[in-house]
């Protein structure tokens, strides 16, 4: 019996007193939820206060012992994050313990002090690039993407270390892209600054570059989607460039809530490095889109692939699909034939679009190649599937598909 008791107390915590919230869980919130649960932000309640939070107190509980929260899709056997936003088995013992003691706000005197959040932003930006004009939503219907041209007015070589896109009606914003147009360009050349413009469909021969959604030889700034963090480049020493007189052209796609018509009014904000850095941070993604997904198929398998031609470091992987999306493994190819899985994402969670951020850059010599398998459910038995009957192929809207991984790479800036 005694066994059995010390076995049971070790399972579940040994406490001397209950956990209380001043002392035990609210160090735990301001570590790991409060980025996203609080006024502002993405999470639907705060988690600043005993008194926001206590209401929760069961939910927390669940979520945490579900793995729900905070939200991280990453196969913990493959790769290592600096950005890992688990919560360690002793700090999901203590939640659970607290709400199972009836949730104690404890001793006001052991409580730390607030986190000093930046009031609207997560970053702290030098500057602030936003659409001049709220962007009216209706409340059902399918939308175009909208591109807007914004001048930086960078009269010289401007380097970027943090990038944070931020939607004022997030909930009808599928997604932002900030791409950097340089001086000369052709692309959205129709387009007239600060002003709403949606391109003409693409030609059949595809000559007409104003006509591509997103220019891949052009340096993509930061992205937006839902649950996506502000995006850093000031990793070993290298920042963003964007070249003097460039324009940022914002790529937003916009989806009615179904309930309400609504106004966006996106922003852009950037933190500037003080002289150029050593080293320049870019873009890279492996995509495809040469296939067809049946209907019904509950499994199918698709396949992306990049090789890098010059030494790069890697620094964060982002995988990217849409509602129908399942899985998907990214494995590096060396030049020597060996071969290594950096990320497995065995749940896809079309909602919170993750940049697993590596614990430190990776070396990649010339040659190495990028591996994407994925796999898509378009069965009836997907929850998220707006149609199972229709065959899927790649498209801009969520109820059609895609397929990629985008990079962030660091190489020498010259």
């Amino acid at each position: 019996m005694r066994k059995l008791l010390l076995g049971l107390a070790a399972g579940i915590g040994l406490w001397a007193a209950p956990p209380t919230f001043n002392k035990d869980v609210l160090p735990i919130l301001q570590k790991h939820c409060q980025n996203c649960h609080r006024p502002g932000e993405i999470g639907p309640m705060p988690l600043l206060r005993y008194d926001e939070t206590r209401p929760w107190a069961k939910a927390i509980k669940q979520a945490v012992a579900l793995g729900k929260m905070p939200p991280w899709l990453a196969d913990p056997k493959y790769g290592h994050f600096a950005n890992d936003r688990r919560l360690s088995p002793a700090e999901i013992q203590t939640l659970e313990a607290w709400v199972d003691a009836g949730a104690p706000e404890g001793d006001a005197r052991d409580k730390p002090a607030p986190v000093q959040w930046t009031d609207g932003w997560n970053i702290r930006p030098d500057e602030i690039f936003q659409m001049p004009d709220p962007f009216p939503v209706p409340a059902t219907g399918t939308l175009d993407y909208v591109y807007v041209v914004i001048p930086t007015g960078f009269r010289k070589d401007t380097w970027v270390t943090a990038a944070e896109v931020r939607p004022s009606a997030r909930s009808v914003v599928h997604h932002v892209l900030a791409v950097v147009r340089p001086p000369g360009s052709q692309w959205m050349k129709d387009a007239k600054p600060f002003v709403p413009y949606v391109p003409p469909l693409p030609s059949s021969d595809g000559s007409d570059p104003q006509a591509q959604p997103v220019n891949m030889s052009y340096e993509l700034l930061a992205g937006y989607s839902p649950g996506m963090q502000p995006q850093r480049f000031d990793v070993d020493h290298s920042a963003k460039l964007i070249p003097a007189g460039s324009d940022i052209v914002l790529q937003v796609h916009y989806t009615p809530n179904g309930k309400t018509a609504v106004q966006d009014q996106t922003r852009v904000g950037l933190t500037l490095a003080s002289e150029p850095p050593p080293k320049r941070f870019m873009s890279a993604v492996a995509a495809s889109w040469k296939w067809e997904i049946p209907a019904g198929d509950p499994n199918y398998e698709g396949h992306a692939r990049l090789t890098f031609g010059e030494p790069v470091e890697l620094v964060f992987v982002q995988p990217h699909m849409h509602v129908r999306g399942k899985d998907m493994t990214v494995r590096l190819v060396y030049p020597t034939g060996e071969s290594q899985t950096i990320l497995h994402v065995p749940h896809y969670d079309f909602h919170w679009q993750i940049i697993y951020y590596l614990d430190k850059p990776l070396s990649l010599p010339e040659g190495t190649r990028v591996e994407v398998t994925a796999h898509w459910d378009n069965s009836a038995a997907n929850p998220n599937n707006p149609d199972a009957t229709k065959t899927v192929r790649y498209g801009f809207q969520s109820t059609e598909e895609m397929l990629s991984a985008a990079m962030g790479v660091i190489i020498d800036r010259e």
